[in-house]
């Protein structure tokens, strides 16, 4: 199915051949990769190993552009000197919090007028639809405050990263990375019928995340099996490679991709890409679609993936790993596990060839009277007419399936949150734990497990039995082409400002939405105390700052910051509060602090968040704005997760330190770490930083690790953060 050859490796004739019996140049092959060329088109340097990129265009969603929003203005902004989408398909529900959600949203459409951006209104069009739809195009580079920012189907080079990355792009600055590992990912076969795009992703998820094979990489698809795909079905590939930790994707592009974007009015943005002979890749993955099966991928990640066959038949061990206590047990009925619920949402399940699918699968049938639901989300107002005149919403709702408006919130806990104990079954992005809505500090747990629409659609008819779409009888191929007629009225209700600034309109602001607190310059020493110690293999970024509810406070930094860990460990706020107090107590009296013998005048207190790898998941800066809101002053870890999540805490003037074998010190909540010279260390460029770990009576010398920080990202650690290093 799939084989992962962790080898350089040349693209010669069609074929692959190791680096060892090409005897070619790895540095000429590398530019023969469609990734090097839209680099080098949207590098404004003359060095290619350090690259410093400006994109074509952004968009950023109602969770996240206030606040870049608002670090910008704090920086100088004055126009948007890109086109910037603002979508609103997070928050769209207005549900908590009172008028705070629709607030954010009418300050999004003033800030759109003010400085020349494009405002898409709550309902429709979920982020990543209305970016492909109407500006993904061959050879362009989007950058998006989302981590699924993903359109590498169209050839387009997509990033997801964290709110103060887009901010560095208003203000006319670039996107500065080292030039990534270009992985290649060769295509064979056809799928099989009742096998889809969230298989084949899940598949791939689970053969790459864990060994790491593409972390921080690009993904460059090519192969004869990529003209078996229609767009939706590289399109519903391409956004889950974000799961991989891959730092973006892009495709070959056929007539295929030129006939969809000619269908929505944008023939001009094809541009033919493929990779050149004698293409050279870091790595090479095969993926033989005619071999894959359908995929579950069970709680809490979407790298913990099996065939849904091998799921049936191992149903005891699998269930046992994923709840030891024995709660899902409730869940198997005459041998077979039954789900509570199906969800087919956002980005990744409600793009139009699924939808279809899921109702050639129910037509002229219904999902029962029974405990079991589905939901289904069309991911646009366009694709939504479009299923109303095929009719396939009516298909949908005569079995049975409840259909609603564009939402992203089943994939982040706001909206199909299950009952109690519940299992939930869903296309769509992520099952991390609590993700779907639950909250464990209340004695409440939910599980997700993540299917294609095909598999849910067969799984519905059976009362919700876990059963794979393959097992159906009569079921056709997905087709290479869907003939999809793009109807763009519905965004007429579209605000298109770009290039229109208007300073003379106002900023509206509603009361919840704040200004960042004032944060301090890196002091010459450091005093840290440990507030919060999580020794999981892997800590997401929904653990760090939680998704759901909490989303509605995410214009109000001090009142978000609340929610920190709270799903994880609910005694971090306090902990780090005590820390701030007490650095406070410093700045103002610096005799009455607790310095452990430190001088009060020159060391800094603050608090740190240590893990193993922390940062999987969400771009969402607010994982590290909290921490830094409530004092934060660094991250102890072994290593991190996705580069998106360390740049977080680099421009909200945390220290991104690394500490090898972490673990083996058995640091707890209130350990001390002393740094001196920290301020000194930063300036002259230094990468191994000598500490001292205090655990009560215990003295252990440290080293922590600041390794390929750029000289700017040091600035910035050393003016507080972003938002000082730019007000300098």
């Amino acid at each position: 199915m799939i084989t992962v050859k962790n080898e350089g490796t040349f693209l010669l004739n069609g074929t692959l051949v190791s680096a060892a019996e090409a005897a070619l140049s790895r540095e000429d092959g590398r530019k023969k990769t469609i990734a090097y060329r839209i680099f080098a088109a949207h590098n404004t340097s003359s060095d290619m190993q350090n690259l410093k990129l400006r994109f074509d265009a952004m968009a950023s969603h109602d969770i996240t552009y206030v606040g870049i929003i608002q670090t910008a203005r704090a920086s100088g902004l004055k126009e948007f000197p890109l086109p910037y989408v603002l979508t609103n398909c997070h928050n769209s529900l207005c549900a908590v919090g009172g008028t705070i959600n629709e607030d954010d949203h009418v300050f999004g459409l003033s800030a759109a007028k003010r400085y020349g951006g494009e405002f898409v209104p709550a309902h429709q069009a979920v982020i990543h639809s209305y970016m492909r739809e109407m500006y993904a195009g061959g050879g362009r580079m989007l950058l998006g405050s989302d981590s699924h920012t993903r359109y590498g189907a169209y050839g387009t080079l997509a990033v997801g990263e964290g709110g103060p990355e887009l901010v560095k792009q208003l203000l006319r600055k670039t996107y500065d990375i080292t030039y990534p590992r270009v992985v290649g990912v060769h295509l064979t076969g056809k799928p099989r019928a009742g096998v889809g795009p969230q298989d084949v992703a899940l598949a791939l998820i689970g053969a790459t995340f864990k060994q790491g094979t593409v972390k921080n990489s690009v993904m460059e698809f090519f192969g004869d099996g990529i003209r078996n795909l229609s767009m939706d079905y590289r399109n519903g590939i391409d956004v889950m490679t974000t799961e991989t930790s891959c730092l973006s994707s892009v495709w070959q592009t056929d007539e295929t991709v030129r006939r969809s974007l000619a269908a929505h009015g944008r023939a001009d943005a094809y541009a033919e890409l493929a990779p050149l002979d004698g293409a050279y890749y870091d790595a090479v993955i095969e993926v033989d679609l005619s071999r894959v099966e359908p995929m579950i991928a069970l709680p809490f990640h979407p790298s913990n993936a099996y065939t849904i066959r091998e799921f049936n038949e191992n149903l005891d061990d699998l269930l046992h790993m994923v709840a030891p206590d024995g709660a899902l047990r409730k869940n198997v009925r005459g041998g077979k596990f039954y789900a509570d619920q199906g969800v087919i949402a956002g980005c990744s399940g409600g793009m139009y060839q699924n939808l279809v699918k899921a109702a050639e699968i129910l037509r002229g049938k219904t999902i029962g009277d029974g405990h079991f639901g589905l939901s289904c989300y069309p991911a646009s107002q366009p694709v939504m007419l479009e299923l109303m005149r095929t009719g396939v919403l009516e298909t949908l709702m005569l079995a049975g399936a409840s259909v609603r408006t564009a939402f992203c919130g089943p994939c982040f806990g706001a909206g199909d949150v299950p009952a109690n104990g519940g299992f939930s079954i869903r296309h769509t992005t992520r099952n991390f734990p609590n993700r779907e809505g639950s909250k464990p500090t209340e004695g409440q747990s939910a599980f997700v497990a993540l299917m294609d629409a095909r598999s849910i659609a067969a799984s519905a008819l059976m009362g919700g039995a876990i059963t794979p779409a393959t097992e159906l009888e009569g079921l056709t191929d997905d087709p290479a082409f869907v003939d999809y007629h793009f109807d763009p009225k519905p965004y007429e209700r579209v605000y298109h400002g770009v290039g229109k600034p208007d300073a003379a309109q106002p900023l509206v602001f509603g009361p919840n939405i704040a200004d960042w607190p004032e944060q301090i310059a890196l002091p010459e020493n450091l005093l840290i105390t440990v507030a919060s110690a999580i020794y999981d293999p892997v800590t997401t970024t929904d653990e760090l700052i939680p998704s759901g509810e909490t989303s509605s406070y995410r214009s109000n930094p001090l009142r978000l910051s609340e929610f920190a860990l709270s799903r994880k460990d609910p005694a971090y706020v306090g902990r780090a509060k005590a820390v701030l107090a007490e650095e406070r107590k410093r700045r103002q009296a610096p005799e009455s602090a607790d310095m452990m013998g430190c001088d009060p005048a020159t060391t800094g207190l603050g608090s740190a968040v240590m893990s193993i790898r922390p940062g999987d998941g969400s771009a969402r800066e607010q994982a590290a704005s909290c921490q830094r809101v409530l004092g934060g002053v660094a991250n102890l870890c072994e290593d991190y997760a996705t580069k998106r999540y360390r740049s977080n805490v680099i421009n909200w003037g945390m220290l991104p330190f690394t500490v090898e074998n972490i673990a083996s010190y058995g640091i707890r909540p209130g350990d001390r770490v002393y740094v001196p010279g920290i301020r000194a260390a930063l300036e002259s460029d230094a990468a191994d930083i000598p500490a001292v770990l205090i655990q009560g009576d215990k003295r252990t010398e440290l080293t922590l690790k600041l390794e390929n920080l750029s000289r700017e990202e040091r600035d910035v650690i050393l003016a507080g953060c972003l938002i000082n290093y730019y007000a300098k």
